[in-house]
């Protein structure tokens, strides 16, 4: 797309910004460094564009992955904080809603608690849908190794709401969400 008509590369970058941003978060484990980084990478894809015969989508992602790539050896450290508390928030009182924000800051708990490449491989190929092939270009793996991390990862999950189910004050198991093992 360099050289091409910059309206078209914003409106086709305005179509994965969402997905784009979950992966940045996926990447840095935390919302401000996923905000950087998004913007980080919107910038370059803005300034330099992409070549004409890209897939803009899997050409956003490359570009992130390759920011994040740059960002961790500028630092020499992967920062990690905790994830934010939503249930801190004075502006939810309903019990349905503070039960699902709590869900869903188990949830992000858990995924951020997976090693950095099985955390990677999962958001790619069962949050935003790459099929294993791309992915494995996307972050210069073979295949294989793409389907043994996300079976990892996976187990990890599974293992971590096991355990969070036992240690339940009611002996209930976690609610856990299965994750699409379609073939890709």
């Amino acid at each position: 797309m360099k050289g091409n008509d910059s309206r078209e590369l914003r409106a086709e970058l305005l179509k994965v910004l969402t997905p784009l941003r979950r992966y940045c978060y996926s990447l840095s484990g935390n919302p401000h460094d996923a905000d950087d980084l998004l913007q980080d990478t919107v910038e370059r894809l803005l300034v330099r564009g992409a070549p004409s015969d890209a897939d803009i989508r899997k050409w956003a992602f490359r570009v992130c992955r390759n920011k994040w790539i740059d960002e961790m050896r500028s630092r020499k450290v992967r920062a990690t904080e905790d994830i934010d508390d939503l249930l801190d928030s004075t502006a939810f009182h309903d019990e349905a809603v503070v039960e699902g924000r709590l869900e869903l800051s188990q949830a992000e708990a858990a995924i951020a608690a997976l090693a950095p490449e099985f955390r990677e491989v999962l958001m790619l190929v069962a949050v935003e849908g790459f099929k294993y092939k791309e992915a494995a270009k996307l972050i210069g793996i073979p295949v294989g190794t793409v389907m043994s991390r996300l079976a990892r990862a996976r187990r990890q999950l599974s293992e971590i709401y096991s355990s969070a189910g036992d240690n339940s004050d009611h002996g209930e198991s976690a609610n856990v969400v299965p994750i699409n093992r379609g073939g890709r």
